[in-house]
């Protein structure tokens, strides 16, 4: 079966198909097109470090739509190992810039206004230049000191071209191969979709911003900038210019001069406080994206990428968090179970084995062995083995908590986040009982309550009508009548054979008595013939209760 690609995306569907021979199976793929696959397991032949960064190094060459897709995987624990997660964590997009006209062009018609105008100082060579956007330096009349975050142009007409190959691509291999069944990369596509909308609209990570400055206000020692309304737009990006260094560039004796320990501590209470309490988190928490400033504070920059969760999976997720943390390994499975959804194949007690074996190995592990980020992400491999969907939520939180274990673990490598956890776990419970009875919550179960009791009477007069009138009618769904009322026919069946053979054996019994001119063997005829069929009706009694029965199974043990 052929693919029916346009011919304007037949060249980026080239370059998959070149990836997948590269990197996964030859065999695979024939005459451009993706033949079944059977093994997820040998999906990628080589796991070695080299490989991966090779991986990573193609993406970055095939454009913007490749690179967030690398970034993407990584975050995804349940397709790949660990040393291509690594790899594409790591996934910079520095390319070369746009030129500086084309910048004037486009701040002018985005803002309205020459950049001569709108800024005292604008930087001709950008800082930093990547798929998507490039910043410059700037500062404004008032002489505040700002970057501006500028689309690179043609951006989006390029992405939208690659998702309408991978589109294609993506519905063919889940149609057509068990790794697409298992791993649903439809949805995956789903998921860069929407990030790559969200990344281009720089009016939205502009509001992230704001939401995040005023959600994390009470953590004194993190910063991040402020967005500048009247200066963005969709494509240009206007933002306070924090000084200072990201923690990878860090030295050895800068590290030794700040608190390591407070700092990790407030970052990692900081993001425990956006995931399990305000359902809105900075999910890419790497290294890149964290700043140390000047003056010894923490800098979260890049939010265009953000996780929004809703109130019962927060709750889920901090019994997870909590069960991890102190080692209870069954109700981490159960847990788990709660916050997906089970495919057709759905092996449940390999699941809950796995899990359990997991978190009993955590409890017993060194700090620079695992901790709760490698939990999380381990189970969502776990999952995927087991034919079980966890939330793409599920996936970006293991992500995020894989970073920020790494940030933490440079600024102090003794720091333990699951005394954190299990410390903050009756502060998050108190705050999310406040925010259950903020105002806004308790209108919507004032109106709730409200819309019950004008249908109340209502109800109440269907039901006794009902009654009223003999049409009250109760469904129980607790057993199957049709298998109950086979049983017992089975059972009066076999009274009743039972019954004709034992009358069959006493009757044979009183006619031996008898003498006839018939004999069998030397006996009466007649009553032989008897005990001959109420023997052959008796063995085939017994027969059809041993073998065609179905017998209770036995519990195990470790059931």
């Amino acid at each position: 079966m052929a693919l029916s690609l346009k011919p304007e995306r037949i060249k980026r569907y080239k370059d998959v198909v070149a990836l997948l021979i590269k990197y996964g199976r030859s065999d695979l793929v024939q005459q451009n097109d993706l033949e079944l696959m059977s093994a997820p397991s040998q999906a990628l032949a080589k796991t070695d470090q080299a490989k991966a960064e090779e991986l990573a190094s193609d993406l970055e060459q095939l454009g913007p739509t490749f690179i967030k897709l690398g970034q993407l995987l990584s975050t995804r624990g349940d397709l790949l190992p660990e040393p291509y997660l690594e790899a594409l964590g790591r996934l910079q997009d520095q390319i070369e810039p746009f030129s500086f006209d084309e910048v004037e062009q486009i701040v002018s018609s985005e803002l309205g206004a020459r950049i001569s105008k709108l800024f005292a100082e604008f930087d001709r060579e950008p800082t930093a230049a990547a798929s998507l956007a490039q910043v410059h330096r700037a500062r404004m009349r008032d002489g505040r000191m700002v970057v501006v975050k500028i689309q690179r142009p043609g951006v989006r007409e390029i992405i939208v071209k690659d998702l309408e190959a991978l589109e294609e691509i993506t519905e063919f291999i889940d149609a057509h191969t068990e790794m697409g069944k298992r791993y649903e990369f439809s949805n995956m596509l789903g998921e860069l979709r929407q990030s790559l909308l969200r990344e281009l609209d720089f009016k939205s990570e502009a509001a992230n911003l704001r939401r995040l400055r005023s959600t994390l206000r009470e953590f004194e020692r993190l910063i991040i900038p402020e967005p500048i309304e009247d200066y963005t737009t969709s494509r240009v990006l206007t933002m306070d210019y924090i000084a200072g260094k990201k923690i990878t560039t860090l030295s050895p004796l800068r590290l030794m001069e700040l608190d390591g320990p407070g700092l990790s501590e407030e970052l990692f209470r900081a993001y425990l406080k956006q995931i399990l309490v305000d359902g809105f988190f900075h999910a890419d928490p790497h290294p890149g994206n964290v700043l140390i400033t000047d003056d010894d504070r923490i800098a979260i920059i890049d939010l265009g990428m953000v996780g929004h969760i809703s109130g019962s999976f927060q709750e889920n997720l901090l019994r997870l968090l909590l069960a991890i943390s102190e080692g209870r390994g069954d109700e981490a499975a159960e847990v788990s179970m709660m916050m997906g959804d089970p495919k057709p194949n759905f092996d449940k007690r390999d699941f809950e084995h796995r899990v359990a074996n997991l978190v009993a190995q955590h409890s017993n592990a060194t700090l620079d062995q695992i901790d709760a980020g490698h939990v999380v992400l381990e189970i969502t491999r776990i999952s995927a083995d087991c034919w079980f969907r966890l939330p793409s939520e599920f996936t970006l939180i293991a992500k995020a908590l894989l970073n920020l274990d790494r940030v933490v673990y440079t600024l102090f490598p003794d720091f333990d986040p699951n005394e954190i956890i299990r410390d903050e776990a009756t502060g998050i419970l108190t705050r999310q009982m406040i925010k259950s009875i903020e105002p806004g919550n308790v209108l919507t179960r004032v109106i709730e309550l409200k819309e019950f009791v004008e249908r109340l009477p209502i109800r109440v007069n269907k039901i006794l009508d009902a009654i009223g009138n003999n049409e009250l009618k109760i469904g129980v769904d607790a057993i199957d009548e049709r298998v109950v009322l086979d049983g017992l026919q089975k059972v009066a069946n076999r009274i009743a054979l039972g019954l004709v053979l034992a009358a069959l054996i006493v009757g044979a019994a009183l006619m031996m008595r008898v003498e006839t001119a018939f004999r069998i063997f030397g006996y009466p005829g007649l009553p032989m013939i008897f005990f001959l069929m109420a023997a052959v009706a008796g063995i085939a009694l017994v027969v059809s209760i041993v073998f065609y029965d179905k017998h209770p199974r036995k519990k195990s043990d470790g059931s």
